[in-house]
């Protein structure tokens, strides 16, 4: 009896310790959730002519810049065509940027600072947008190439990726040009033409800049946005991304001897190709909460209710629980692990006919703790003796690497957004799927991905999808952001 009594006084001392530990840690929580640094002073803003932006974005989402998967089936013409009329709407710019195109059709715009010792920074768009899936063209409020200036809105494919911040940018050097600005830190702004499918324009404007030992002090481009409705706290946060995921296609190959479907044996090709890929999928990465999104968590704790900071405060205790919670939806999901993705089979090219071979293709999207390599490791490790043969359909790209948000880039660019969502805190963020930005990492101290627009997690269904739009108000966001951020960096 007596061990009994010590062992359950040894407990509930324990419990207490524990449950001292939590309570003070929550009562003490108190993270970097602005993540601005307030000793920016902002520079201000020239006017510009929002009703006559709005009319640019039409006139630019009617230009079909369209990357298709098929490069042939691209019309090469519309780039040339959207070029030139750049050069037409914004003449200021370009007297005073000296303009190249590489890679194809990518642009770099460099306006030269007059001190060559600061580091330049660098601002992004791209020119391409996706296809309009065939037979949805009827689904849209108003056709997807039209540009069309409705309900405080500009509608058409690309009015949010990525032309809406394309014109933005080109909006706010034009009114800065006209209104006499001088840069003292020099300037680039990028613009790839098939970010939409793989992004050799970046690469190629990211190579060149390399070549002349450019080192910038950040870069920014499209990713992530003002979520009105942001977990946690279900109001709205300035996310700004620090990092992506890295990219991968898994290509999975089953061998046969074929023959007719009348006589098929125990197991064929397709058999084994579908057990392999049963077999990874089965084995996800585990939820880790870990990187930017735990940051991102960290941050929004800090406006959350008390049990909200105490999970926060206190992971070594409350990890699981939270896992759970994020690990609830897929958006939530994909910020701590490894996404696993079937997405493409082939087989016969007839039903009656058993294939020789059958292929599988299963896309990942690769947290910042994973490489490639674990990848391969563990869906070899999944297929185990499965008669099948797995290898890369092109070199996977890897994680980004992750962003300062102590830095002198940070901190600008978080001021500056502040601007567009007063009293909303401002967040790191993990961007799950890829920018052309990934490819400036090489010659940047930081690279960031944001625009200022206002989106519910809803409304970012339209990217990609139908009735893509983005209303004046997000624009004038936009613009003012852009001009803000230029001149306070480089001024």
């Amino acid at each position: 009896m007596g061990a009994i009594k010590k062992f359950g006084l040894a407990a509930g001392t324990g419990l207490l310790i524990a449950g001292g530990v939590i309570g003070y840690r929550t009562m003490t929580f108190a993270p970097a959730e602005s993540f601005v640094e307030q000793s920016v002073t902002l520079a201000a803003a020239p006017a510009f002519d929002l009703s006559a932006a709005a009319a640019n974005l039409g006139q630019a989402i009617r230009f079909q810049t369209i990357s298709n998967q098929n490069a042939a089936d691209n019309k090469i013409a519309e780039w040339d065509r959207f070029h030139l009329w750049l050069q037409n709407t914004y003449p200021a710019i370009h007297d005073k940027m000296k303009r190249e195109i590489v890679g194809g059709h990518a642009l770099v715009y460099h306006w030269v600072g007059s001190d060559a010792l600061l580091k330049p920074i660098i601002l992004m768009a791209h020119q391409d947008v996706v296809p309009v899936t065939e037979g949805t063209e009827k689904d849209w409020k108003y056709p997807p190439f039209s540009g069309q200036l409705a309900e405080n809105a500009v509608w058409g494919r690309g009015a949010v990726d990525d032309k809406g911040s394309l014109i933005g940018l080109f909006e706010a050097f034009e009114a800065l040009a006209k209104n006499g600005f001088v840069p003292k830190r020099g300037i680039y702004l990028v613009s790839g033409h098939d970010e939409e499918v793989g992004g050799t324009g970046a690469k190629a404007a990211a190579d060149l800049l390399a070549q002349r030992g450019v080192k910038a002090l950040f870069t920014i481009d499209e990713g992530s946005a003002i979520v009105r409705d942001a977990p946690v706290i279900n109001g709205p946060a300035i996310m700004i991304g620090v990092a992506e995921k890295g990219y991968a296609t898994l290509r999975l190959t089953a061998k046969a001897p074929g023959g007719h479907s009348s006589m098929p044996p125990s197991e064929t090709g397709v058999v084994n190709l579908a057990k392999a890929i049963v077999a990874i999928n089965g084995n996800p990465f585990p939820l880790e909460l870990k990187g930017p999104g735990l940051e991102m968590i960290k941050a929004l704790a800090a406006r959350g209710d008390t049990l909200t900071k105490m999970a926060a405060a206190n992971q070594w205790a409350f990890s699981s629980i939270t896992l759970r919670t994020v690990g609830k939806t897929p958006s939530g999901a994909a910020l701590f692990h490894t996404t696993i993705a079937p997405t493409m089979l082939q087989g016969s090219p007839k039903e009656n006919v058993l294939p020789q071979t059958a292929t599988a293709l299963i896309n990942y999207r690769i947290a910042p703790w994973n490489t490639s390599t674990d990848v391969m490791a563990r869906a070899k490790a999944a297929v185990g003796k499965l008669p099948v043969t797995l290898d890369w359909v092109k070199p996977p790209r890897e994680p980004s690497p992750v962003s300062s948000t102590t830095s002198k880039g940070w901190s600008l660019i978080a001021t500056a957004a502040s601007t567009q969502a007063p009293g909303a805190p401002v967040v790191p963020y993990l961007v799950v799927a890829g920018t052309d930005s990934r490819s400036f990492s090489g010659i940047s101290d930081d690279v960031y991905r944001f625009a200022p627009a206002h989106f519910t997690i809803k409304e970012t269904g339209m990217i990609h999808g139908t009735n893509e739009h983005i209303t004046t108000k997000n624009l004038s966001r936009m613009i003012k952001f852009y001009v803000q951020l230029i001149a306070t960096s480089a001024g």
